[in-house]
């Protein structure tokens, strides 16, 4: 079985370097209700459980024209200065794994990456809810990525 077949897509990632410590770039993302200000999609982000008060589950709500859907997001990597990652499913159904990593260079360098983990079942609802089909995804993605890493970079490097 190819990773396709097992709702799991190849790894979409776009970078771009922060003038600003790894420590401050991984901590304006792990706080996901700034992910509104900096992603053309995502509009809000209500965090549901916390642990020690970092993020461990919450709800993204996102838009598109006149579409408007939510998706509920699972912590699955937080390690400060390194990696945070979260897992995306709509209904109970898998979507994505989304994430970042930063590495430290003349500031950080900050990779954000997607793989789409969608079975057949999240395929019929992205189609319903976002309008998409399924091959429309990485590109819009790559687009999404790059516009969501220039908004981070200029409010971290304004800080």
């Amino acid at each position: 079985m190819n990773a396709r077949a097992a709702g799991r897509g190849p790894e979409i990632a776009e970078q771009i370097t922060v003038a600003a410590p790894a420590g401050t770039v991984y901590a304006a993302v792990a706080d996901v209700r700034r992910m509104a200000r900096w992603s053309p999609e995502c509009v809000a982000v209500w965090v549901t459980r916390r642990d020690g008060g970092q993020p461990r589950r919450f709800v993204g709500w996102n838009r598109r024209g006149l579409l408007l859907w939510f998706t509920t997001c699972r912590v699955v990597t937080a390690t400060p200065g390194s990696e945070f990652a979260f897992d995306v499913t709509t209904f109970g159904q898998p979507v994505a794994r989304w994430g970042y990593r930063f590495r430290e260079t003349d500031g950080t360098q900050v990779t954000e990456y997607w793989q789409d983990r969608r079975n057949g079942v999240a395929h019929v609802l992205g189609r319903i809810f976002t309008g998409r089909s399924s091959g429309d995804r990485p590109t819009v993605n790559r687009d999404g990525m790059r516009e969501t890493l220039r908004r981070l970079k200029r409010e971290l490097e304004v800080a």
